[in-house]
């Protein structure tokens, strides 16, 4: 990307200034457990008490506020899962403007509330945010409406970018920012931003700026290491709020000059991360906004000073935030689910319950069936669920188990 064609500061500092009335200055938090993990000071930025949950409302905001009065008059469409579309909800609603809104059939319902809250109307259609897109693109062909993209604009990368001058004004110390990718707007706009700050501060010092993908959805690597956008073929990722098969093409470019570094994180990794938060931070943050904190963890990111970690957004569905919790647990060896088959005969469930007392676990669940696959006609199954201390723990369990002559097979989350 040409240096002319870079977002500016004073874009930056405009965008700022105009989305004052509407957004919040979220707060940041020093997280000692992450300091401890990092070896270097760890801020989180956080995002997720941000109005609607998430930064989307920044770039929607800002986008929505630089229609003509015509382009506002036809109104807008865009779709979304989530974050995006409350995004526009909010910025619609302030603005005055009709939204239409793509949001798919599965799409968690404290989502469709706020964002039909927001007064949006909203249209249920397909299984997948792709089939959402085609359609909002359809819709803004035959009404005459704005398509409002998620993150390949430069007025929504530039609204995404005021959140990397209002966490430089809270922690002007910091030397590395860790971020989420999915198309890239948040990442390609904080890291134009820093750049464009420091550069304006004529300090001589930089920012090393570490994007964060899920494993299953990485376009990013694959896009670098091809010098173009590239669509890779995405797998399930419980942070399906970055589940992005194609990285933007404005996004791209800018990524690709100023950020130094992509890595990934697994489910596992994120779970964790999820659970550490809400133990450690007190913060509920959904799983495709954690992916920083789940790349500190998981060992993947290198720092020589402070170091600033956007937690992007909180909008989890209740229901996901059980089992991810669940999930969290057993990835942090901290909740096992063992099957365990006995002789069908009294006595052998003391045993077994015996045994883990004197291990020290904490049975959370248990089923007893004489029914299964696989199974002796002189067997049962006890399933059962124990809460356990973490990995040390967890083997200290399952041996102990062994040696009392059972055969316990682990239960995968």
């Amino acid at each position: 990307m040409k240096q002319a064609d870079m977002p500016t500061l004073s874009e930056f500092e405009e965008a700022a200034e105009g989305l004052r009335p509407v957004i919040e200055r979220t707060p940041i938090q020093q997280s000692q457990h992450l300091s401890d993990l990092l070896g270097e000071k760890v801020v989180l930025k956080l995002e997720n008490l941000q109005r609607t949950g998430s930064f989307k409302v920044r770039g929607a905001t800002h986008r929505l506020s630089r229609l003509t009065a015509e382009e506002r008059a036809r109104g807008v469409v865009a779709a979304s899962a989530g974050n995006h579309a409350q995004g526009v909800a909010l910025a619609a609603q302030q603005l005055g403007i009709h939204a239409t809104i793509y949001m798919p059939l599965g799409v968690p319902v404290p989502k469709l509330l706020a964002t039909r809250g927001y007064g949006a109307e909203v249209v249920l259609a397909g299984d997948a945010v792709d089939v959402g897109l085609r359609l909002a693109a359809e819709h803004a062909e035959r009404e005459g409406a704005v398509l409002i993209h998620p993150f390949d604009h430069r007025d929504v990368v530039v609204g995404q970018g005021t959140l990397g001058l209002e966490f430089l004004e809270q922690a002007p110390d910091l030397t590395t920012l860790v971020v989420g990718i999915g198309g890239g707007g948040l990442i390609a706009g904080v890291a134009a931003a820093v750049e464009a700050k420091l550069a304006a501060q004529a300090e001589g010092r930089d920012i090393r700026i570490i994007g964060v993908q899920a494993e299953n959805a990485a376009a990013y690597p694959v896009s670098l290491e091809a010098g173009e956008p590239t669509t890779v073929t995405t797998s399930p990722t419980i942070a399906d709020g970055i589940m992005v098969a194609r990285p933007g093409d404005l996004p791209f470019e800018i990524i690709r000059e100023l950020v130094d570094e992509v890595v990934t994180v697994t489910d596992d990794d994120i779970a964790r991360a999820l659970l550490a938060l809400l133990e450690r931070a007190k913060q509920v943050v959904e799983p495709a906004g954690a992916v920083g904190v789940a790349a500190i963890m998981a060992g993947k990111v290198r720092a020589t000073g402070p170091t600033g970690v956007i937690l992007s957004g909180g909008n989890i569905d209740p229901l996901l935030m059980q089992r991810v919790v669940a999930h969290g647990l057993a990835a942090a060896g901290r909740y096992l689910t063992v099957r365990i088959p006995l002789p069908d005969r009294p006595g052998q469930l003391v045993k077994v319950s015996e045994l883990l007392a004197q291990a020290g676990a904490n049975v959370i669940e248990a089923m007893h069936t004489r029914h299964g696959q696989g199974m002796q006609i002189s067997e049962v199954v006890l399933q059962m669920s124990v809460e356990t201390r973490g990995e040390e723990h967890r083997a200290l369990v399952l041996e102990s188990l062994r040696a009392g002559g059972f055969r316990p097979e682990v239960v995968a989350e």
